[in-house]
């Protein structure tokens, strides 16, 4: 019988006490009948069917419990590879447990004996989860809220959705995020997001106000530093995306791409880059107000150790497959639908499963990966946060420099077009 079929202990209780009656009113012969029958339906040995029916059906709590299969050997690595990972879930962290205690081996952060590793190549996604909660690893988290609301519709740019099964990477989600607190009035820092569908890779880059100036040099920076060619952007229906500028802009300088919207008020549409929103924006800068060029460059300086970390080290589950519940849906009730998700792989691991990078660029970020040690990038983040919130803000009647927060020169400082200077040698020289 195939092992999704196979009864359940209650069941098979269930089935026996249904027989139990006709078996010790029955001859011999009948017995015997009705045991052939038992034993082909539950799959147990004779003898354990003549001593259920014989006696009592009820379930006996087990008199001496099974000892720790796991001791506490595997407590701190498994603790040291939690928080490298940032305290992910046991799905996302079981696919990828061996890999990372290798990893944090190279370093010296942990021992990865061949005990250790033949453990968590065992271990189940449920006993992780009892390890992880026995070890109470998990801390609060900054308070998570959502951007804000969609600007006015561009009507020039097609509406549409980009598929759950893209598996073309290069189609991107954009959305802004606003770090103004309390009050929306003045300048204040931005952060501009964009999330490829097919394989989760971020980019994240923060800019003082939405200007065509500041706007532009983000995306020329996260142009330079992405490692496979962009086919699509999909914004939401803010203006400091659609317009003019920004249009032209990607005309000219992505030859192919396409340009589309979601629907207004469908905030779903653009539902990838909406939680990535709340995970890897908000989670770490929190609600607060941040004003000034200096914040500005300092996000700037966490988001590119945000890039490494996330991109390179943080597994991230893809849904696979959507069905339809067969039965009809209660009255004034939806249909309930059923997602099954693959298993956790980096963002960079997924990308390698493609063909959208070139050899040499997956050469290039294979050995960054190899020589960053996560568990000390995820220090340096959370120390780069400690910095963000005690720098100060603007100072009212003090008119901050939005050019002190470009990545790369404008045509009026340098007096010809503007060239990006990102590379893999300069990602490299973060670590």
């Amino acid at each position: 019988m195939p092992n999704e079929e196979k009864m359940s202990v209650n069941e098979r209780r269930k089935y026996l006490r249904v027989l139990r009656k006709r078996y010790l009113k029955g001859s011999k012969l009948e017995r015997g009948c009705l045991l052939d029958e038992m034993e082909a339906v539950t799959c147990l040995h004779r003898k354990s069917l003549i001593r259920l029916v014989s006696g009592s059906l009820e379930r006996k709590p087990r008199h001496k419990q099974r000892g720790r299969t796991y001791g506490p050997e595997v407590d701190h690595p498994l603790q040291v590879i939690a928080e490298s990972h940032d305290y992910i879930c046991a799905e996302r962290l079981k696919p990828n447990l061996v890999g990372m205690a290798i990893d944090l081996a190279r370093h010296g952060e942990i021992e990865a004996s061949p005990r250790l590793l033949d453990q968590f190549s065992r271990i189940s996604v449920s006993t992780l989860r009892r390890i992880l909660n026995r070890l109470g690893q998990d801390e609060p988290r900054l308070p998570r809220k959502g951007p804000a609301q969609a600007n006015k519709v561009a009507r020039e740019i097609p509406m549409k959705r980009i598929p759950w099964n893209e598996q073309q990477p290069g189609h991107f989600e954009v959305d802004t995020v606003h770090h103004c607190g309390q009050s929306s009035a003045g300048h204040y820092v931005h952060t501009i997001q964009v999330v490829d569908v097919a394989t989760g890779w971020t980019e994240q880059v923060a800019t003082l106000g939405r200007g065509y100036t500041a706007m532009e040099d983000a995306f020329r920076h996260i142009l330079a530093r992405l490692p496979f060619p962009v086919l699509e952007i999909h914004p939401d229906n803010g203006s400091e995306f659609l317009n003019a500028h920004l249009v032209r802009f990607w005309k000219e300088t992505v030859t192919g791409v396409t340009l589309s919207r979601s629907r207004p008020f469908h905030k779903n549409d653009n539902r990838f880059v909406e939680q990535k929103n709340s995970t890897l924006v908000r989670a770490y800068l929190g609600p607060a107000r941040y004003d000034t060029a200096a914040q500005t460059n300092a996000i700037n300086q966490l988001y590119e150790k945000m890039w490494l970390y996330y991109n390179f080290f943080q597994p991230v589950m893809r849904l696979k497959e959507k069905t339809t519940s067969p039965l009809p849906p209660a009255e004034g009730q939806p249909s309930r639908i059923k997602r099954r998700y693959d298993s956790a792989k980096t963002p960079f691991h997924r990308l390698c499963e493609t063909d959208a990078i070139p050899k040499q660029a997956r050469g290039q970020l294979q050995a960054l990966r190899d020589q960053t040690n996560p568990r000390q990038l995820r220090r340096e983040i959370y120390q780069l946060l400690d910095e963000i919130f005690l720098l100060p803000g603007a100072v009212p009647g003090q008119t901050e420099d939005v050019y002190q927060t470009l990545s790369t020169p404008t045509k009026s400082q340098k007096g010809e077009g503007i060239t990006v200077t990102l590379s893999f040698e300069r990602m490299a020289s973060l670590r």
